[in-house]
């Protein structure tokens, strides 16, 4: 059974800040230890909502700044604070961010992006991407980058990888599932994504599609490609499934946005509107804080708690300044 520990005197920083720790219980992975900064003991943060999902070095002074505790004794139940969860959520959108770019650059291959809808996935991608492809526009060159959406056959797949073949091309698969569930794709995939140095990709039946799009039966792959997807790949019951992702999810990194409950899904919603959602609809502040109540006060009852809502929301607003909440109810609320 797992050891556990109380911390009598020790702190951890969680985003940017210091934070006693005194009376917590984590589970131990590695007794006390002194490193280039100090003494430090390492315990699971995964077991305590609010902390990294890794193994973490608690800082304490001494080998007397914690003890051991029955291996019953519950681990610390934590609450992250509201600023905490936006700081969380920010911090993964901005990794995916950078991830994209080392995407465009090839310094990564592939990535999945796993959140649920309405939240920014594909936005935060694109608008990376579309800043690196204003430049090729601007040059009259053919763009380096493609979104895919909705259903893709395997040979629809192998001919999109030939296009995008080259070291700065990204292919971006977002809400395009099919890829993920067929035998066949997910093989030219494992050979696109393939870790060796050169990925060679081969169809080895004839094909009039190819002869006639002038595509050969085998190319290097240089590309990268990033799939967004509603799939969280750890819940996924069917085996046969789970072991078609597990085999994808060896080639790529794997981001899980941590946008799980109701509660982290509106905080997201109160970021981006912060940061400037609905700049655009020039909105007195009173109207502003009006369309946010909205959807805070009905989370519960919206037929989608995601940015989209947002926007129909603070289009009704827009459009019916003098009936709009009446208008919403009718069209984004669930019936009773």
């Amino acid at each position: 059974m797992t050891q556990k520990i109380k911390i009598l005197s020790g702190s951890y920083k969680i985003r940017g800040k210091e934070v006693e720790l005194a009376g917590m219980v984590f589970p131990l992975v590695e007794e006390f230890k002194v490193g280039a900064q100090g003494g430090y003991v390492t315990v699971d943060g995964t077991a305590v909502a609010g902390f990294p999902d890794r193994n973490i070095k608690i800082k304490v002074d001494a080998e007397d700044a914690y003890q051991h505790v029955n291996s019953n004794t519950k681990v610390t139940a934590r609450e992250e604070t509201d600023e905490e969860t936006i700081e969380r959520l920010r911090e993964r959108f901005s990794i995916l961010e950078d991830m994209t770019r080392a995407c465009k650059k090839g310094d990564v291959r592939a990535m999945i992006v796993s959140g649920p809808p309405g939240v920014g996935k594909s936005f935060g991608v694109e608008k990376v991407l579309g800043k690196h492809d204003m430049i090729a526009t601007l040059g009259e060159r053919p763009p380096k980058y493609q979104v895919v959406k909705g259903a893709m056959s395997a040979i629809g797949l192998y001919c999109k990888l030939y296009n995008y073949a080259d070291k700065d091309n990204v292919l971006v698969f977002d809400d395009c599932d099919s890829v993920l569930m067929d035998d066949l794709s997910l093989n030219i995939l494992k050979a696109a994504l393939d870790s060796k140095k050169n990925r060679t990709i081969h169809w080895n039946t004839d094909s009039f599609k190819l002869r006639n799009e002038g595509v050969p039966d085998s190319f290097q792959f240089k590309g990268s490609a990033i799939f967004i997807t509603n799939i969280k790949f750890d819940n996924v019951k069917s085996k046969k499934l789970r072991d078609h992702l597990e085999a994808l999810e060896s080639r790529c990194h794997y981001i899980d946005l941590t946008i799980d409950t109701e509660r982290e899904k509106m905080l997201r919603i109160k970021q981006i509107v912060t940061d400037g959602m609905l700049n655009e609809y020039q909105f007195t502040a009173e109207q502003h804080e009006a369309v946010v109540d909205f959807i805070d006060i009905n989370k519960s009852k919206l037929r989608e708690l995601s940015l989209r809502t947002v926007l129909k929301v603070a289009d009704l607003a827009k459009a019916f300044p003098a009936n709009w909440e009446a208008m919403a109810e009718s069209t984004v609320l669930q019936r009773a």
